[in-house]
């Protein structure tokens, strides 16, 4: 289990990294709204940690659904020696699932949330498709509040299998350092990139890595689970 176990935290940070480094939407709206509103730096920082912090929680929220069903799983005893087995082809099962689901939602340009930063600072959330121009009255501006309550109801899936296998493994310590890893790896991404926005240094260039976020997010809970399963990791 304590092998496996590092194995999940590994993807745990990858997948926190990438989620979080390839969408500007989690850094680039803080830099805007601090300029417009002349924030501190701490400010700045407290907003994103705050906002992060929902983000986060919505997706442990939607991960405990799949560590209830692990949990359950861990209760049947005539499944005692095939639970890794089992928990590790679940895993593989849904990074191949949820990296179709996202490679279709690339060829078919599915619309998403997304911000736009005027001149002035203000910002503005619209529903958004990558190459096509938005009209204004399509725009809602964003106020500190909205931003939180924007993060709160977008989740990162892939945390549902994350938090499965230390449940099926009856692994409450698992499950809490899965959470406290994920967790501080998201605030941790979101605060340097900000305070590289803040200090008006902008060295990547994530744009176009943005709408391949979900097909990545698969790939490694399959390879995790791969892993797993053929090659006794």
């Amino acid at each position: 289990m304590q092998s496996e176990l590092e194995i999940l935290l590994v993807a745990a940070v990858t997948i926190a990294c990438l989620h979080t480094f390839s969408g500007p939407d989690h850094y680039v709206p803080f830099v805007a709204l601090s300029k417009s509103r002349n924030w501190s730096l701490t400010k700045t920082i407290w907003w994103t940690v705050i906002c992060g912090c929902g983000h986060v929680w919505s997706s442990i929220l939607l991960g405990l659904g799949g560590a209830a069903a692990g949990w359950s799983l861990s209760k049947v005893q005539w499944l005692e020696g095939t639970r890794g087995g089992l928990a590790g082809w679940m895993l593989l099962g849904f990074g191949v699932i949820y990296g179709i689901w996202g490679i279709i939602n690339v060829y078919r340009n599915k619309s998403h949330k997304h911000f736009d930063v005027e001149d002035g600072g203000d910002v503005y959330v619209f529903e958004h498709r990558h190459g096509s121009a938005v009209q204004s009255k399509e725009r809602h501006k964003v106020t500190p509040w909205v931003m939180f309550i924007i993060f709160l109801l977008g989740p990162c899936e892939p945390m549902i299998p994350l938090l499965y296998f230390p449940a099926a493994q009856n692994s409450v310590s698992g499950m809490l350092s899965m959470i406290l890893i994920y967790t501080a790896v998201t605030l941790a991404t979101m605060i340097f990139m900000v305070v590289l926005g803040y200090y008006g240094i902008s060295i990547f260039k994530t744009n176009k890595l943005e709408q391949f976020m979900h097909p990545l997010g698969g790939l490694t809970i399959f390879i995790c689970g791969a892993g797993m399963v053929f090659m006794g990791w």
